[in-house]
């Protein structure tokens, strides 16, 4: 199947409640490739919030919980995300590869790992607040990389990264390692918010991005549905 400029398009269901996000569900049908469904939501519709997306709409789902716990509580809760025909769920690369790889062989074939490397929010100062050495602290980009490897040697589908580092990544673990990318805006949104590390959907998917996750920008438009497509459309100019 070929990839359309909108499946690159993955938008996240940042809402309170089902039914503000079946709403959104509703609106952005056929207009965007994924829905991504966070701990938020996830916590007020639980799993029968990923069936009525199913019910609703063609697009897939992103599950992004962001597993952190001993390896065998990850690879048990990994066997239930895979029975819920979920296309990607994140784990956080965190210190442990034994971690990533029980939720790897716990997926099986039915859903794709993604390993957390370092998320857009985090800055050099937060890491080296955090009291991360300085040869990371001062380059998240490294950090990037070197939990990628990590994330790579477990098995994983491939990582959530900002868009800074998708062509290190891709000219190191190749492309078919997937790179899920969050902290995109478009040059018609660009504002001052929580993301730190962020890009242009163009200029993402120049780099080898596989999958732009875009929020506020679509969300906050005047209209939701054609802000997606203009962004699609954006994207269309590059692939």
């Amino acid at each position: 199947m070929i990839k359309q400029a909108k499946d690159y398009i993955v938008f996240p269901l940042d809402v309170a409640t089902p039914e503000e996000a079946a709403y959104l569900v509703r609106l952005l049908s056929g207009k965007v490739g994924m829905f991504k469904v966070g701990l938020e939501l996830f916590i007020a519709g639980g799993a029968k919030m990923l069936e009525a997306i199913h019910a609703e709409s063609n697009a897939r789902i992103f599950l992004d919980l962001k597993l952190h716990d001993i390896p065998a509580t990850v690879g048990r809760a990994m066997e239930q995300i895979a029975g819920w025909k979920a296309a990607f769920a994140t784990v956080h690369c965190g210190e442990s590869r034994a971690m990533l790889e029980a939720a790897v062989k716990a997926a099986g074939r039915k859903t794709g790992v993604l390993g957390v490397t370092v998320l857009t929010s985090v800055s050099a100062q937060d890491l080296k607040d955090a009291g991360f050495d300085p040869a990371y602290a001062s380059d998240p980009g490294a950090l990037v990389m070197k939990r990628a490897q990590m994330a790579y040697e477990a098995g994983c589908a491939g990582v959530v990264c900002s868009g800074r580092e998708v062509s290190d990544i891709k000219a190191r673990f190749g492309d078919r390692f997937v790179t899920m990318v969050p902290g995109i805006r478009p040059g018609w949104a660009v504002e001052k918010d929580d993301q730190k590390r962020v890009t242009t959907p163009g200029l993402a998917v120049k780099n080898g991005a596989d999958y732009l996750v875009i929020g506020r920008p679509i969300r906050d438009a005047g209209d939701p549905a054609d802000a997606a497509e203009m962004i699609a459309g954006e994207i269309e100019e590059i692939i």
